[in-house]
C-alpha cells in the first residue's frame, strides 16, 4: 500500500506504484488534461515519473508558474525538432523556457528567411498534432557522445556536466533527442497554439569570442483563445513601448557613432529627469541623508580594496591595461559605494554618528552586453538614486525599514508600486570561493538578519537563489515592463564584509573599536530606466507635475498673442511650465498636435476670453474643462501638481 498527500493535506491511497498523471486522471479528466508537470516532496519533475511511498504531490497546470515552464521548455523542444525536420544538419545550443515563452539556439545551415517562420510554425503544428511522447533516459557519457557525436554544442555540454559529476539524461519525441535534465510535458499534443516571435544573433554560451548562433524565439499556450488575447496583448505593448513613445515624443534618441547603450536625453527627457531628481534629493534632505558628489573614476588600486577589481571586471570601462602593474591603470565606476566610504573615513568617527545616511545621484558605467541593451531600461551609461547608509549592528531594522518605506513612497507617488514584487537574493554557498565573499557564517547572519527584518515588515517576496551581490544578501524590487522583461527597479542590499576591507571603524560606548554595518539602497533606481517605466505606464501622458510642458496657451488670432504673452509670463512666475503657441494655423490644428505632445492642459483664448480676462481650458483627460478665471485655473493645477496627482 502506498500513501500520497495531495496538495491541500487530502491523503491517498494506491496498491500498486503511481504516476503523478495517474493521480491527475483520478482526480478528473480535466486536470489530467490540463496537466503540465508535477511537484513532488518540493521539486518539480515529469508527470510520469513513478512516485515514492509518503510522498507530498500537486499537480501543475499552465496556471502555475512551474507548469508553466515545463510547457515552455517542451514547445521549445518542439520547435528544434520542427528545425530539425525542415534543416537536416543543424546544431543545437540550448532551448530554455523564459519568464515569457522559450527560445532555442542554433545554427542554421544558411540564413532563415521570413518564409521559414511559416514553414517552422506549420511543422510545430504537424509535431503537436502527432501528439507525440516525450521519454526521459539516463545515459553515459559514451551513450552521450554516440546519440550527439554530430552536434558539437551538445558534446561540448555532455563533457562539462559529467565532469561536474550531474546526471546525464536525454529527453526524446520521435525523431528528435536532446540533451536535457526537464521536465517535459508527457505528450507534445498538450500545446495547442504555437507562435514564432523573432529571430536574433547571440554568441555560443554569451562568449562573443565563440560561435554566433541564431536566437529563434516562440510562445504557446494550451488554447487558441489564449494565443490570441497574447498577441493583442503584445500590439497594444509595441503602442507603449518606451522606444516608440519616447522618441516620438522626443525624450530621448540613440546615435550609432556615439554608442549602443549611450542615449542622449533630449530637452523633454532631460527635464523629466531633473524633475525626479530634485524630488528625489529633497525627499532624502527631509529623511536625514546628506548629499556627496564623488569622483567618476578610481585608480585601479582602488577597486581592488573594494574587491570590485575581482569580482567585476569584465563589467567595467577601463582606461589602461588591467594586467600592467608597472602602469596607473583608472576604470570608470560602475558602483558609487566605495566612494562614498571616503566620507566616513574622512575623520575619526563614534557611535554618536551613526547613522551616517549618505546620498548621491551618481552617473554609473556597466560594460553590459550588445544583447541585453534596450532603449533606456539597460543602458551602459546611466544616473541612480544612490546612497549608502553606515550603521551600528543595533540600528539595521530600523534603518533597513526605513529605506524601504522611502522606497515605497516614491514607487506609490510615481504610480509604479502596485506593478513591482519582491525578490530576498541570496547567496549559493556551493559557490562561495568565486562570486561570494566572507564565511558562511557571515553569509548566515547577513541572511538570517533579513529575512527577520522582511518577515517583521510583512513584506511578501520570493527567493532568488545565487542573485546576492559578492558582499551580501539584498532586497530587489522587480517590475516588468510593457513585453514582460523582468528586471530590478530598486534594490536595500546588507553588507557586513565591505567595512573591514576599507578599514571603517568607529568608537563605541566601550571606547573600543567597532566594525559597522553597511545598507547600499537606491530610491526610485536608475533614472533613464524609471523614465521609461513612466512613458510605458501612462502611454506617454505622464502625471502633470512630470510632464516637460504643463500648459499649452492656444490663442485663436493674432489679436489675443499680447495677452497670452502676459498669461504666459504669468503661470511661469507661478512655477508652471508653460508656452503659447503662436504660430497662425488653425485653431483645432494647434490643439491636435498639442493632445499628441500628451500636454495635460491647452488654454484656448478668442476675444471674449481676452475681454473678460479669462482662459476656456481644455484638459487632456477631458474635451472641455469650461470657461476659467485665469486665478481659479491656477489653484486648480497647482493642487493637481502639489498631490502629485495622477
Amino acid at each position: 500500500m502506498i500513501q500520497i498527500t495531495l496538495k491541500g493535506g487530502t491523503v491517498k491511497e494506491y496498491d500498486v506504484p503511481v504516476t503523478a498523471m495517474d493521480i491527475a486522471k483520478e482526480l478528473g479528466a480535466g486536470l489530467a488534461k490540463a496537466a503540465c508537470a508535477a511537484e513532488v516532496n518540493g521539486e518539480v519533475t515529469d508527470l510520469r515519473t513513478p512516485i515514492a511511498e509518503n510522498a507530498e504531490v500537486a499537480i501543475l497546470t499552465f496556471d502555475d508558474e512551474a507548469g508553466k515552464k515545463a510547457f515552455w521548455h517542451t514547445s521549445a523542444h518542439i520547435m528544434a525538432q520542427a528545425v530539425q525536420r525542415l534543416f537536416p544538419g543543424t546544431a543545437f545550443g540550448i532551448g530554455p523556457a523564459l519568464d515569457d515563452g522559450f527560445y532555442y539556439d542554433m545554427k542554421y545551415t544558411r540564413a532563415l528567411t521570413p518564409e521559414d517562420f511559416a514553414s517552422i510554425e506549420a511543422e510545430m503544428k504537424k509535431i503537436v498534432k502527432e501528439d507525440i511522447p516525450l521519454e526521459k533516459k539516463s545515459i553515459t557519457v559514451e551513450e552521450g557522445r554516440q546519440i550527439f557525436k554530430d552536434q558539437p554544442y551538445k558534446l561540448e555540454l555532455l563533457e562539462e556536466y559529467a565532469e561536474k559529476g550531474w546526471d546525464l539524461t536525454i529527453y526524446t519525441q520521435g525523431d528528435f533527442t536532446d540533451l536535457c535534465a526537464g521536465p517535459h510535458l508527457a505528450r507534445t499534443g498538450t500545446v495547442k497554439a504555437v507562435k514564432l516571435l523573432q529571430a536574433t544573433a547571440a554568441y555560443w554560451r554569451g562568449d562573443s569570442s565563440k560561435d554566433s548562433l541564431t536566437r529563434l524565439y516562440g510562445i504557446s499556450f494550451p488554447k487558441a483563445s489564449a494565443l490570441e488575447e497574447y498577441l493583442a496583448q503584445q500590439e497594444e505593448a509595441r503602442k507603449r513601448d518606451h522606444n516608440k513613445i519616447g522618441r516620438e515624443l522626443e525624450y530621448f534618441t540613440t546615435v550609432d557613432v556615439v554608442g549602443q547603450g549611450l542615449p542622449i536625453m533630449l530637452p523633454n527627457g532631460s527635464r523629466v529627469i531633473q524633475i525626479l531628481q530634485r524630488w528625489v534629493e529633497d525627499t532624502e534632505q527631509q529623511r536625514g541623508y546628506l548629499l556627496t558628489k564623488t569622483p567618476l573614476m578610481a585608480k585601479r588600486e582602488f577597486y581592488k580594496i573594494s574587491g570590485h577589481w575581482d569580482h567585476y571586471l569584465d563589467g567595467m570601462f577601463v582606461l589602461g591595461d588591467p594586467y600592467d602593474e608597472s602602469k596607473e591603470c583608472f576604470a570608470l565606476r560602475p558602483m558609487t559605494c566605495p566612494f562614498q566610504y571616503q566620507v566616513f573615513l574622512n575623520r575619526k568617527r563614534s557611535y554618536r554618528d551613526l547613522p551616517m545616511r549618505l546620498g548621491e545621484t551618481s552617473t554609473l558605467f556597466r560594460n553590459e552586453d550588445s544583447g541585453e541593451m534596450h532603449g533606456l531600461i539597460r543602458v551602459r551609461q546611466f544616473t541612480i538614486s544612490e546612497g549608502h547608509l553606515i550603521l551600528r549592528p543595533d540600528q539595521l531594522e530600523e534603518e533597513f525599514k526605513g529605506c524601504l518605506d522611502l522606497a515605497k513612497y516614491s514607487l506609490q507617488t510615481l504610480g509604479l508600486y502596485d506593478d513591482v514584487t519582491f525578490r530576498f537574493s541570496q547567496w549559493d554557498p556551493a559557490n562561495p570561493g568565486n562570486k561570494y565573499e566572507g564565511s558562511a557564517e557571515q553569509w548566515e547572519i547577513a541572511q538570517a538578519a533579513m529575512k527577520k527584518i522582511l518577515e517583521d515588515l510583512d513584506v511578501p517576496y520570493t527567493i532568488g537563489f545565487d542573485e546576492a551581490a559578492f558582499y551580501g544578501p539584498k532586497l530587489d524590487i522587480q517590475i516588468k515592463n510593457v513585453f514582460g522583461k523582468e528586471d530590478t527597479l530598486v534594490t536595500i542590499q546588507i553588507d557586513m564584509l565591505l567595512a573591514q576591507r576599507f578599514g571603517m571603524y568607529y568608537t563605541g560606548e566601550d571606547g573600543k573599536d567597532h566594525l559597522p554595518y553597511i545598507i547600499h539602497r537606491t530610491n526610485i533606481g536608475c533614472y533613464e530606466r524609471t523614465l521609461a517605466l513612466l512613458l510605458e505606464k501612462f502611454a506617454g501622458a505622464l502625471p502633470t507635475w512630470l510632464m516637460p510642458t504643463q500648459v499649452e496657451i492656444v490663442p485663436i488670432t493674432e489679436r489675443q498673442h499680447e495677452y497670452c504673452t502676459a498669461l504666459n509670463e504669468k503661470l511661469q512666475a507661478a512655477g508652471l511650465r508653460s508656452e503659447v503657441d503662436y504660430r497662425s494655423e488653425k485653431m483645432g490644428y494647434k490643439i491636435r498636435e498639442a493632445q499628441l505632445k500628451k500636454i495635460p492642459y491647452m488654454l484656448v483664448v478668442g476675444d471674449k476670453e481676452m475681454e473678460d480676462r479669462t482662459v476656456s481650458v481644455r484638459a487632456r483627460k477631458e474635451e472641455n474643462g469650461g470657461v476659467k478665471s485665469v486665478e481659479e485655473f491656477l489653484s486648480q493645477i497647482l493642487e493637481e501638481i502639489r498631490t502629485k496627482a495622477f
